[in-house]
């Protein structure tokens, strides 16, 4: 299933005042009471002006952190391949536990500590 058409059947929601950086693979997908930050398209037959371009290669710096976070979650296995687990409640936990996997990974490779409290 496309990317989109799974967004729109999702009923996917942000709080209200987000922003979302979103590729151009969701061209006409809106949430409401949020902002939609896509890159610019170029024009058929037409080329984008200098200040389209600049401001596309700043979305797309701030978009390609976003893809890295998500090739490092997809170091689980569960997550790369295919989940086959009907439960949805189950799958979110999933991906909610490798989520969690990668920040305690991050945590450890920026050198932060963990300090424990009983």
């Amino acid at each position: 299933m496309h990317d989109k058409r799974l967004a729109d059947e999702s009923g996917y929601f942000l709080p209200s005042e987000s922003v979302l950086y979103q590729d151009t693979g969701f061209q006409g997908f809106s949430l409401p009471d949020v902002t939609i930050v896509q890159p610019k398209k170029k024009p058929r037959g037409g080329a984008l002006t200098d200040e389209e371009k600049a401001e596309n290669r700043r979305i797309s710096s701030i978009r390609v952190r976003i893809e890295h976070i998500i090739g490092s979650v997809k170091r689980y296995r569960m997550i790369a391949e295919r989940i086959r687990i009907s439960c949805a409640d189950m799958r979110d936990m999933i991906m909610e536990v490798c989520c969690g996997l990668h920040n305690f990974r991050q945590m450890f490779r920026l050198g932060d500590t963990i300090t424990y409290k009983p």
